[in-house]
């Protein structure tokens, strides 16, 4: 097996929303997933990986009883983390989308998706040949 020194790999995630309600606190919604991430996962502080999808209302579809503030968070992720630091990561984040974003979690969905190492390439190698500088088992 090969093994190479790298930078700590984040996780990705996703950030699904309406674009007049996300364009304007994009930086602010990554810092709170970012603390989130950093808190309940152990992630360092200065790796981050979020996309947002910022999608026109005949694009973005949601049940009743969601407002306009109505946010998808999608997170993929190695296999490894415990089902505490999982549910931490999610109480996380419904706790301080509501207070400090003010987005209800009524409006707020979450979806952690996990994967075997070998099934992600990064950096030139799979995975699961990587040697990181960070614990997935928290």
């Amino acid at each position: 097996m090969i093994y190479a020194k790298l930078t700590p790999f984040m996780s990705q995630v996703k950030i699904f929303g309406l674009r007049s309600h996300l364009s304007s606190i994009i930086p602010a919604v990554s810092e709170v997933v970012h603390s989130c991430v950093v808190d309940a996962l152990q992630y360092p502080k200065d790796k981050r990986a979020h996309r947002f999808f910022q999608l026109d209302p005949s694009e973005f579809f949601y049940p009743s009883g969601r407002s306009d503030k109505y946010t998808i968070l999608e997170f993929s992720m190695f296999e490894g983390r415990t089902v505490e630091a999982k549910k931490m990561l999610i109480r996380l984040l419904f706790e301080r989308f509501e207070k400090q974003l003010r987005i209800s979690p009524q409006d707020v969905e979450i979806t952690i998706f996990e994967t075997p190492k070998s099934n992600w390439g990064f950096r030139g190698l799979p995975g699961d040949e990587h040697h990181l500088d960070y614990n997935v088992n928290v």
